[in-house]
C-alpha cells in the first residue's frame, strides 16, 4: 500500500474555485466514507481549511487512486471534474509525506509560519479516527506531522516569519498602522464562535478594543466565548453575547467586524453593510469609484445590462444580456462599419452617414479590410489611433467608518461591499494577494531542513515496519519448530524430569534466537533504506513463510494500533 494525496489550495487555485469547492462538516464525513469504500483506497483522511482541501489515502494503485480521489473530490465539492482538474496537485509516497510535514510547519500556509494549521491537522486526524477511516499509515503520518510542526515552532523562529491569519488580516485592515494603536478603544463584533472566531476575539481583546460582541447561531457557544474573554487575566475587555438576528443592529454600533462561520450563504449582504454604515453616519451610502476584480463580484451584484441609449448606432437587441454596451464583449463580432459608427457616437462625434450593413461581412470584405490595415501598418509602422482615452480622475474614497474582516470559506461577506464608500473589507482573496509579497524569514530554511530530516526518518520507519510482520512470522515459525522438537524428545525420553526438560528447552530456544538475531536485525536495517521493500519478499521466499500467516500478523498489529491510538 502507498500514500497518495490529491488536493487544491491557494497556491494552485483561485479563491473563487476554492470557495465553490469548500466542504462543510457533513460533506467531509461523506467523502471519507466514500473514499474507503472505493476500490483503490484502504484508509482516508480529509484536511479542509479556509485555503486548502486535501484528500489523503492509502492506495494500492497509483493511477487508479489518482483517478478515484479526483473524481470523489469533484463529486463532493460540486465543482465539475474538468474544471477542477487543472487546479489539483498530486503527491505520492515520500513527496506526500514531505507535503504534509511542510503544511504542519506552516511553510505552505497563506501566512508563512502560522500555527493554527496544527489544530486543523489534529481535527482532521480525530475525524478520521472517529469514522475508523485512519489505519496504521495515516495514524502514524498525521501524529508525526503534529510532532514535526511542534518541533519546528519550538526549535526555530518560524513564528517570526509570519503570524496567524487573524493577525495578518488585522494588519491589512489597519493599512500598515500599528494594530494595537489602531484597535484601541474600538467596538468589535465577532460573528461565529468556532476556533477561528475565538482566535479573532482573543486577538482583538489583546489588541485593546473596548468591547467585543459575539454572535453565533448557537447562543450558548457565544455566551461561553464571551465569558472566557471577560474572565481572561490578560485583558480587561467587556464582552457579551447576542443571537444572530441581532447582527444588523450590532453592526451599526461596531467599528470592526470579523466573520468566520460555516454558513453556505452570505451572512452579511452588501445592503446590510450599507445600512449599517448609514445607521452610523446618517447619510446614504454609495458605491465608491473603485475597480473590483471579476472574482470578487458578489453573486447578488448584477453586472450592468445593455440599455437603450438614444441615437446609439449599435444594435442593442443583439447584445448579450449582462454586458455593458461600452464593453468589448458587447461589440465583439460586429462588422467594421457598425464599430466605426459606434466609436464616433461614443466619442461624441457625428456618425458617418452610410447605410447600415446587416450581418457579418463576407470573405471578400474581410480580406479587403485586412489588406488595408496591413498597408497602413507598413507605411506608418503602426496602426494610428483615431482617439486616445482621456485619463479618468479617481475620486478619493472617504475614510472608512466600518472595517470588515471575512475569514470564512465560502465567504460570509458579500464581495460587493468592497465598493461601498466608508467600508474597508479584507477577505481571503485580498489576504492571498497581500501575502504573495510577504518577506520570508531566515528561519524558514531551518524548518525546511527539519522537514527533510523528518521525512527521511519517517520513510525509514515505515519501510522497516513493513518487514516487521515477516520477521514476526519467521520467529513464530521457529517457535513452532522448537515446540515440535521438544514434544518429539519427550516422546522418545518419557522419563525426562522437569528440570532437565526445561534446561533442554531453554538451550534449543537460545540456539534458534542466536541464529535468527543477526539476519533479522540486518534485514530490518536494509529494509529501512530506500529500495529495501524487496527484503521482506526475499525473507518469505528463503524460509518458505506462509503469506496468510504474515497477513494475519499485520492485521493483528493494525488492530492493536486502532485500540491504542490517541492524539499526539
Amino acid at each position: 500500500m502507498s500514500l497518495l494525496v490529491v488536493g487544491l489550495s491557494h497556491r494552485s487555485a483561485p479563491v473563487s474555485v476554492l470557495e465553490r469547492a469548500s466542504l462543510n462538516a457533513d460533506a467531509q464525513l461523506k467523502l471519507l466514507q466514500d473514499t474507503v469504500a472505493a476500490e483503490p483506497a484502504a484508509e482516508a483522511a480529509v484536511l479542509a481549511t479556509c485555503n486548502r482541501i486535501e484528500l489523503y489515502a492509502d492506495v494500492d494503485k497509483f493511477h487508479a487512486g489518482v483517478a478515484e480521489l479526483s473524481t470523489l473530490l469533484a463529486q463532493h465539492s460540486g465543482v465539475g471534474l474538468e474544471e477542477l482538474t487543472p487546479h489539483l496537485y498530486v503527491h505520492y509516497e515520500d513527496r506526500a509525506v514531505h507535503h504534509l510535514f511542510s503544511v504542519a510547519c506552516g511553510l505552505d500556509s497563506m501566512v508563512v509560519g502560522e500555527g493554527q494549521i496544527l489544530g486543523q491537522i489534529k481535527d482532521s486526524l480525530a475525524r478520521a479516527q472517529d469514522l475508523h477511516t485512519a489505519g496504521r499509515l495515516l495514524n502514524d503520518l498525521f501524529q508525526q506531522a503534529l510532532r514535526v510542526g511542534k518541533r519546528a515552532h519550538s526549535e526555530t523562529g518560524i513564528d517570526r516569519a509570519g503570524q496567524s491569519l487573524v493577525t495578518f488580516g488585522l494588519e491589512q485592515l489597519s493599512a500598515g498602522a500599528d494594530v494595537q494603536g489602531w484597535a484601541r478603544g474600538k467596538k468589535a463584533l465577532v460573528i461565529g464562535a468556532g476556533s477561528m472566531s475565538s482566535l479573532a476575539a482573543a486577538t482583538l481583546a489583546r489588541s485593546g478594543v473596548a468591547e467585543i460582541v459575539v454572535a453565533n447561531r448557537t447562543f450558548e457557544r457565544a455566551e461561553r466565548l464571551a465569558r472566557i474573554l471577560t474572565e481572561g487575566d490578560d485583558t480587561d475587555v467587556l464582552a457579551r453575547a447576542v443571537p444572530m438576528d441581532a447582527v444588523p443592529v450590532e453592526l451599526t454600533r461596531a467599528d470592526v467586524a470579523v466573520s468566520c462561520t460555516g454558513a453556505t450563504g452570505l451572512v452579511l449582504t452588501a445592503d446590510a453593510v450599507a445600512a449599517a454604515v448609514q445607521g452610523r453616519t446618517g447619510a446614504p451610502v454609495e458605491a465608491a469609484a473603485v475597480a473590483v476584480p471579476e472574482g470578487r463580484r458578489g453573486a447578488e451584484t448584477p453586472l450592468p445590462v445593455a440599455g437603450g441609449d438614444e441615437n446609439c448606432p449599435l444594435d442593442l437587441s443583439s447584445v448579450p444580456s449582462g454586458f455593458s454596451v461600452l464593453g468589448e464583449a458587447a461589440v465583439a463580432g460586429m462588422d467594421a462599419a457598425t464599430l466605426e459608427q459606434h466609436g464616433a457616437w461614443a466619442a461624441g462625434g457625428t456618425a458617418v452617414d452610410r447605410p447600415r450593413e446587416t450581418g457579418r461581412p463576407g470573405p471578400e470584405a474581410e480580406a479587403e479590410l485586412i489588406g488595408a490595415l496591413a498597408a497602413t501598418a507598413t507605411r506608418v509602422g503602426r496602426i494610428p489611433e483615431r482617439r486616445r482615452p482621456e485619463p479618468v480622475a479617481e475620486t478619493p474614497r472617504p475614510a472608512p467608518v466600518l472595517f470588515l474582516l471575512d475569514l470564512a470559506m465560502p465567504r460570509d461577506v458579500d464581495a460587493a461591499a468592497h465598493r461601498l464608500a466608508g467600508v474597508r473589507l479584507v477577505d481571503i482573496e485580498s489576504l492571498a494577494d497581500a501575502s504573495a509579497d510577504a518577506p520570508m524569514a531566515a528561519d524558514v530554511d531551518m524548518v525546511r531542513r527539519i522537514v527533510a530530516d523528518e521525512v527521511a526518518a519517517f520513510g525509514a520507519a515505515q519501510r522497516a515496519a513493513r518487514i516487521t510482520p515477516t520477521v514476526v512470522a519467521l520467529r513464530s515459525m521457529a517457535a513452532e519448530v522448537v515446540a515440535g522438537e521438544i514434544a518429539r524428545l519427550e516422546g522418545r525420553l518419557p522419563g525426562l524430569d522437569d528440570k532437565h526438560r526445561a534446561e533442554i528447552t531453554q538451550t534449543v530456544k537460545r540456539v534458534v534466537d542466536k541464529l535468527l538475531h543477526a539476519p533479522t536485525v540486518r534485514v530490518k536495517q536494509l529494509a529501512a533504506e530506500p529500495g529495501g521493500a524487496g527484503y521482506a519478499d526475499a525473507l518469505r521466499t528463503l524460509f518458505d513463510l506462509d503469506q496468510e500467516t504474515v497477513a494475519s500478523v499485520s492485521r493483528a498489529e493494525n488492530s492493536t494500533t486502532e485500540k491504542n491510538r490517541g492524539p499526539a
